[in-house]
């Protein structure tokens, strides 16, 4: 059974500024809530304007998530589309497992640019939401929609068929 007492962080590289993103977040967390505390961490998305500035701003974007995560005991679990793909039952299994002991689960949603190597080296897992790419806000809603299906097929609640 998922831990009553889970704490789920989702640290995101920018932020959403399009309420409709917001009030879907802001439902899930509602739903959420009675079962899960989700924090959010954000750290700033600088703009680029080619390739090469777009690769230093990457790593810049990569030292400051270093920072984050390194400062927290927490599994760290980095969303990348080239890595390992769930159902949505494989991932509340998966969630559920790592939830068992009272983890901190930390998830990283990358920028338009994804994460640098050294961000996805110092991860415990990495796993896709798709084979898609998703514009990281949209990602950010997928993810915590997951999060709370997951919840909903371990407590066994109808939101899931």
């Amino acid at each position: 059974m998922l831990n009553l007492t889970m704490n789920i962080s989702i640290l995101t590289v920018g932020k959403i500024k399009e309420s409709f993103w917001n009030e879907a977040i802001d439902e899930y967390i509602k739903r959420i809530s009675p079962y899960a505390k989700i924090s959010f961490i954000e750290i700033e998305n600088k703009a680029f304007k080619d390739s090469e500035q777009a690769n230093v701003i990457k790593k810049q974007e990569a030292e400051l998530i270093l920072k984050k995560i390194e400062a927290t005991p927490a599994i760290i679990i980095a969303l990348d589309e080239h890595e390992k793909e769930f159902s949505s039952i494989e991932f509340s299994k998966f969630l559920e497992q790592k939830t068992a002991h009272g983890d901190h689960i930390i998830f990283i949603v990358g920028g338009p640019r994804g994460l640098h190597s050294s961000v996805l080296e110092k991860t415990h897992h990495k796993i896709s939401l798709s084979q898609m790419t998703f514009p990281h806000n949209l990602a950010k809603v997928v993810l915590i929609e997951q999060i709370y299906r997951a919840i909903t097929i371990v407590k066994e609640k109808v939101y899931h068929y």
